[in-house]
């Protein structure tokens, strides 16, 4: 996996590691597992070595391709530096993972398939080794090539794909790749549609106001109040289920109380910092900071606490297997594997992440704190909505559809008002330009309501005049010319490629390698 430099907030450009020492220190990493392993838990064999070590390599590829999700909208928008943001993702993820993972975890991720149809228990090892190793070099790809794809996704093809080459076709769940086909289009476009409306609401009670700062100590509390009440219906029931189970309606109870509380807090907090900051967007936007922040932690330890069981669950199903020499759905996870799985996470996220963080946070659309902000707010709400509504999601889709929709917003946006503008310009036809200079100065001063109205004003004597306004083919090149500047689509199709034949191709990588597995391991 190769990083490039990653603009940040404290320089222009910078990386923690080169490419040569990112690849001595995974190499090291790697290499202390497989000692750890054979000195403390030889009763495993060397299949229990080899599994570790691929676990841990799994993990290491989670953290370099998933939490990017995670913490690259802050850096994007330049709340936090790389090496902030690696710190606080590495604390709260391997925190999530340690604290909340749980002691035990499924064998077999999203019951793609059923244990009880492997039976044999060698063959049950062959299959979880050969599924954690083409999920991981999958995701090596992926992180390579700069696509964030999901790691459950990545795990679930390898299941699926060593298991059908061990067991046949009949072994699958295809009821379940049913839905996680059906995520592929509910997360991103759940996730944009979120972000997106979070995103207008901001400009149309704040940014298109005349008077931002007031409008932002009215609201700015309201939307924070709102985000403690997202996050913590989501660690509630996302990222501490395995340390203690509450339902919906009590996560959604606790939420509450504690929105109304940050509400109270919020309020003066925000009037003492507004009273020091401009009247314009760039002051509005630094009252984002700090709740970008928060949740940028948040969504690391809920995501350390999910997440660690791509890499663990395959390696606590085979420790099960080669000490207790059963087969089970849930399997026992000791310290020792959840440890490997966290500091894996940790370290990949370290030694690669840059790469993904890079394109989340500034390759596909320009961001600030306002719109990495409403990103955050649909990563913990659309999974939310989902979890209500029993929908199948990715947390990876709904973040990198969240940075979508806000960039296809503001096209939307800039075009609408390129629009109107140029409307202005084809009114004022043939009058002194310094009356139509007046004229955009003002348009530009008034709110969006204020704006409205001089639009249907400009309408109407235009109409009466006879004056020509732009035509429909005008305003379609013009709102292609933004298109092209907000959102890049090579990207676009480069990362919706990359979604779609994920299960299949860590599969197909995962069936031919539980076959050189199986071969090597026969007499």
């Amino acid at each position: 996996m190769s990083s490039p430099q990653l603009p940040n907030a404290g320089s222009p450009q910078t990386t923690l590691f080169g490419s040569v020492g990112r690849l001595v220190l995974s190499a090291l990493c790697l290499i202390g597992v497989y000692a750890y392993a054979s000195n403390a838990h030889a009763e495993g064999g060397h299949m229990l070595v080899i599994a570790a070590v691929i676990g841990a390599y799994m993990a290491m590829n989670i953290g370099a391709n998933d939490v990017a999700n995670n913490v690259g909208p802050a850096i994007g928008a330049r709340a936090l530096t790389l090496f902030s943001a690696i710190i606080i993702a590495g604390i709260f993820e391997a925190a999530g993972a340690i604290i909340a993972g749980g002691d035990v975890v499924g064998t077999v991720k999203s019951d793609i398939i059923s244990p009880e149809a492997i039976a044999n228990p060698d063959v049950f090892v062959w299959l979880m080794t050969a599924a954690l190793l083409a999920g991981a070099l999958w995701l090596n790809l992926a992180t390579a090539i700069g696509a964030p794809v999901s790691t459950t996704h990545s795990i679930v093809g390898g299941v699926l794909g060593a298991g059908i080459a061990a067991g046949g076709w009949g072994v699958a769940n295809w009821p379940v790749m049913g839905e996680i086909a059906m995520s592929w289009v509910v997360s991103p476009v759940l996730g944009g549609l979120v972000a997106a409306g979070f995103l207008y609401f901001i400009k149309r009670t704040i940014t298109y106001r005349a008077d931002m700062r007031a409008a932002a100590l009215k609201v700015v509390p309201l939307l924070t109040a709102l985000m403690t009440w997202a996050f913590t219906a989501y660690i509630c029931t996302k990222g501490i289920k395995h340390l203690v189970k509450i339902d919906m309606t009590t996560a959604m109870g606790i939420g509450v109380v504690t929105g109304v509380i940050a509400w109270f807090v919020m309020r003066p907090l925000v009037s003492r910092a507004a009273s020091r900051l401009a009247n314009d967007k760039e002051g509005v936007n630094k009252l984002f900071t700090i709740p970008l922040i928060c949740s940028a932690a948040l969504l690391s330890f809920a995501h350390g606490a999910n997440d660690v069981a791509n890499a663990i669950g395959p390696l606590a199903g085979i420790h099960e297997v080669l000490t207790q020499h059963a087969v089970a759905a849930k399997a026992s996870v000791p310290l020792w594997i959840m440890v490997v799985g966290a500091l894996g996470i940790v370290a990949g996220l370290t030694f690669y992440g840059p790469r993904l963080i890079r394109t989340v946070g500034s390759e596909i659309t320009e961001l600030d704190q306002m719109r990495a902000f409403c990103i955050a707010m649909a990563a913990a709400l659309t999974v939310l909505i989902a979890s209500h509504l029993g929908l199948p999601v990715s947390s990876t889709h709904i973040a990198v559809g969240g940075v979508f929709g806000v960039g296809f917003l503001r096209e939307l946006l800039k075009a609408r008002y390129a629009r109107a503008i140029e409307e202005i310009e084809a009114h004022h036809q043939g009058e002194d330009r310094q009356v139509v200079e007046e004229f955009l100065a003002k348009f530009e001063a008034a709110d969006i309501v204020d704006q409205g109205r001089m639009l249907e004003e400009l309408k109407r004597r235009s109409t009466e005049s006879g004056k020509r306004m732009l035509s429909k083919g005008e305003r379609k090149g013009l709102k292609k010319a933004y298109q092209n500047q907000l959102v890049k689509r090579s990207i676009l199709l480069k990362i919706i490629t990359a979604w779609v034949i994920t299960v299949p191709a860590s599969g197909l990588l995962a069936a031919m390698l539980y076959f050189t597995i199986r071969g090597m391991s026969l007499p």
